[in-house]
């Protein structure tokens, strides 16, 4: 790697570091309204911001253009620096060790939601918002943020980092620039979650809290300020609220770009969001119904329960009302086709994604036909519209990694001592950036019994499964460094 690549990522990595510092001042903000002794928080954050805008001074004349290559490892690299930025304050405030911070840190911006905090009413009110606000941050893509806000800097290779960090099987801009698209999916993102922090402070919520549960919510993130989640409010309102916004938030926010830019509905009427929707809502009222005719709850109760469980499942969100882990097995198998599907490309959802699924289905209908039809022109059609061949082979081999990655975590859990149903659901909790598992993991416990090295490894797979395997695992082919 040349001097000139190295400046490239040194002058974007800069670029986050300030933005990152500038965010969790408000943080500090936080702590001295609750009268929180904020002296460490503020000589690291200053320390933060200091260093990186050095960084930034000294190349301020230098052109960046970032190659695909470029943005690839500036997306690497960061996810893991931001997840060690994120880790010093829990350190700082809950003497916590440093596998325990990072594993807690790259949770929140992986928007993953697993917790190592078994008392989380006993955090400062400062790390309570922290915890949320990298959240809110991961959510929509720090980098697709610092593309927004690099471009204003130097217009020049952005698109690279677009496409490293972007999710789904095909990247679509609305505007002509990227740092437009960028900026404007931020502010969809804010309106949204002030939108849903005033719903929630109307049902009941204090202000923090529902401040705080608009940034897990938007984020599909799944952190929240009571150790019960979204169990500790009797309200339903609370709860038909966060499944809305859980929902919208699962859905591919070009299609809510699409519609506040031109007042057009078509996004909405994509195959993908079409069977998102049909998926959740089968799922629901088939969990719903077993909940009513196994337990005897209302109607009423049952369904609001069932279709918050989906949605926070289906939406990798993890928020949880009820321990739906004791719902017996036919719920437990309900609840883990949730967690294999994930929710739209595009969206803050982790997962699978529902897209996929339809090009992997679709694909083999295609081959069953032209078994039977082997002279037969056949080609794959999603909203109409041709899928090439590359897309087909990307979504293979896609899901191929998906499940490697899960086995070699599960196996590895495995191997450690746990039992299958904690091995197998803590890989695809964590890999699918979804938080609660089962068994050890489930909605009701936390991630604090792992050791060290365990929670590292946790920690990696959860930021593999927030790259979406490719940008990670490139990393370690040879024709990546090959001449770079």
């Amino acid at each position: 790697m040349d001097i000139y690549a190295l400046k490239n990522i040194g002058k974007f990595v800069s670029i986050i570091g300030v933005a990152l510092s500038l965010f969790f001042f408000t943080a500090i903000i936080v702590g001295f309204i609750y009268h929180e002794d904020m002296t460490s928080f503020i000589y690291f954050d200053f320390s933060l911001f200091g260093f990186n805008a050095i960084i930034f001074f000294l190349l301020r004349y230098h052109k960046v253009k970032l190659s695909i290559k470029g943005g690839i490892l500036s997306v690497n690299l960061i996810w893991i620096l931001i997840g060690i930025a994120g880790a010093i304050p829990f350190i700082l405030y809950t003497n916590i060790s440093f596998s325990d911070a990072f594993f807690e840190s790259v949770s929140g911006f992986t928007t993953t939601g697993a917790t190592i905090f078994s008392d989380i009413e006993s955090l400062p009110k400062s790390i309570l918002y922290l915890r949320s606000l990298t959240h809110w941050l991961g959510g929509m893509g720090i980098i697709v943020l610092g593309v927004g806000l690099f471009s204003l800097i130097n217009p020049s290779g952005s698109m690279a980092l677009f496409k490293a960090e972007s999710t789904g099987i095909k990247m679509e801009k609305i505007t002509p620039k990227v740092k437009d698209t960028a900026i404007r999916l931020w502010g969809i993102y804010l309106l949204f979650t002030v939108i849903d922090a005033v719903a929630l402070k109307l049902a009941g919520m204090t202000l923090f809290d529902a401040i705080n549960h608009a940034f897990s919510t938007i984020s599909t993130g799944g952190f929240s300020t009571k150790n019960n989640s979204l169990g500790y409010y009797q309200s339903p309102w609370i709860i038909w609220i966060t499944t809305f916004f859980m929902i919208i938030s699962g859905i591919n926010f070009l299609a809510h770009l699409k519609l506040l830019s031109t007042g057009k509905f078509d996004g909405y009427k994509q195959e993908e969001v079409l069977w998102y929707l049909v998926i959740f809502i089968m799922l629901s009222l088939i969990l719903g119904s077993i909940d009513i005719f196994v337990d005897y709850d209302s109607y009423f109760h049952a369904l609001t329960h069932s279709f918050f469980t989906i949605a926070s499942v289906l939406t990798t969100t993890g928020f949880a009302t009820l321990d739906y882990s004791k719902w017996g097995h036919i719920a437990i198998s309900i609840i883990f086709v949730a967690m294999l599907i994930g929710g739209n490309a595009g969206s803050t959802a982790g997962g699978v994604k529902v897209i996929r699924y339809i090009v992997l289905f679709k694909n083999i209908s295609m081959q069953f036909k032209k078994t039977l039809h082997p002279n037969a022109i056949l080609n794959v059609f999603i909203d109409r519209e041709k899928i090439s061949s590359w897309i087909i082979s990307s979504t293979t081999g896609f899901l191929f990694l998906f499940i490697i990655t899960n086995m070699f975590v599960t196996l590895y859990l495995f191997a450690r001592g746990f039992d299958a149903m904690t091995a197998v659901s803590t890989a695809l909790a964590t890999v699918g950036n979804i938080g609660p598992g089962f068994a050890l993991t489930g909605p009701s416990e936390n991630y604090a019994f792992f050791s060290s090295a365990d929670k590292i490894l946790l920690s990696i797979a959860m930021i593999i499964g927030r790259l979406e395997f490719y940008t990670v695992f490139l990393l370690f082919s040879h024709s990546f460094w090959k001449k770079f």
